[in-house]
């Protein structure tokens, strides 16, 4: 699907050398995280949260970008639509986490930047939260809760995040 999003992007701008396109590609192997996900990821687990990779990512994919962001020690699972053959925001691909964590859709706080991906999660029945990092408007106006980085999910008292 990234791919796909490149040469689309790539024939929108026909100014851009699509002989660029394998180090694009490959730049998603290797992007750091933003600075404040290890800390607050780090934190949340030391609170006793399980915390989780929810992505449309393959395995791979996955793995590798996760290794460049020096993610693994504060990630419980990393779970890819891979297997199924769906993406988000198709329910099943939410319901991987449930099974996974054996909880209902309201034991979990689902936090996003992409609003289309709260907009699925909260149909969903998961609690949301929508990093807006660049103040966008909001599109669906359902989100749980919205912060402007992940350093603000330090301050949020987990039981007060509504169900919907």
């Amino acid at each position: 699907m990234t791919e796909r999003a490149l040469d689309f992007a790539l024939a929108r701008v026909p100014s851009v050398n699509k002989a660029l396109k394998p180090q694009f590609l490959a730049t998603y192997q290797t992007l750091d995280a933003y600075p404040d996900a290890r800390p607050i990821l780090g934190e949340l687990k030391s609170r006793g949260a399980s915390t989780a990779i929810l992505s449309n990512g393959t395995p791979a994919m996955l793995s590798s970008a996760i290794a460049a962001a020096k993610l693994e020690p504060v990630l419980d699972a990393v779970l890819s639509v891979d297997a199924l053959r769906i993406y988000k925001p198709r329910p099943e691909v939410y319901q991987l986490a449930c099974d996974f964590f054996r909880v209902t859709p309201v034991e979990i706080i689902f936090i996003s930047a992409n609003r289309w991906d709260v907009m699925g999660a909260q149909a969903f029945g998961f609690r949301t939260v929508w990093v807006n990092r660049t103040g966008a408007p909001d599109e669906y106006d359902d989100a749980s809760r919205t912060v402007t980085s992940l350093a603000e999910l330090a301050g949020i008292d987990w039981t007060s995040v509504p169900d919907r």
